[in-house]
């Protein structure tokens, strides 16, 4: 399991889909990607679906989504997404009283319980108390992490006056 903190956005594509019995017919998909604007998640969804779509295609919702954090699987077996909703207990230290926090999280997982697995194998390796108040199956298709995660590329911090010149070989006959 791995999650990632992000600004995510649920957006809606609507789209012929050619179904087993080779008719076409009109559907809309859920997917959520990682950017940092509604321009941005249009962008976004609109190069990776074009990918995958021939003929037209419309984006005909896009909203911020209620979760920063989503728990992604190593699993090629976990192919749905559930929303939990976890509650955070905090004791205040000056009135002694139970303070509960909610926080939503999108997990990917093959089942309700391994939902359920995964959630407690992030959130025990904390010290945080809380408790899971709600877990649903979502209609999201796939998550798009931002491109800029996908490439890890190696800064060179020399100042260009102090790097040593690449020795050019000499071929030799």
């Amino acid at each position: 399991m791995r999650s990632r903190t992000a600004v995510w956005f649920e957006t809606k594509i609507r789209y012929e889909k050619t179904m087993e019995d080779g008719m076409q017919k009109k559907t809309t998909e859920q997917y959520v990607v990682d950017a940092l604007s509604f321009t941005e998640a249009e962008s976004t969804i609109i190069n990776e679906m074009r990918v995958y779509l021939s003929g037209e295609f419309k984006i005909t919702d896009i909203k911020q989504a209620a979760y920063g954090e989503i728990f992604f699987s190593e699993s090629d077996s976990d192919d749905k997404w559930y929303k939990s909703k976890l509650q955070f207990i905090t004791i205040d230290e000056k009135t002694e009283k139970e303070k509960r926090s909610t926080v939503t999280y999108l997990v990917q997982a093959g089942s309700l319980p391994g939902a359920v697995k995964h959630i407690d194998e992030v959130m025990g390796g904390t010290m945080i108390d809380y408790v899971m108040t709600s877990i649903q199956e979502t209609q999201i298709m796939d998550v798009f992490e931002h491109n800029a995660a996908k490439k890890h590329e190696e800064k060179n911090d020399v100042p260009e006056y102090e790097q040593t010149p690449v020795a050019e070989e000499t071929m030799t006959e």
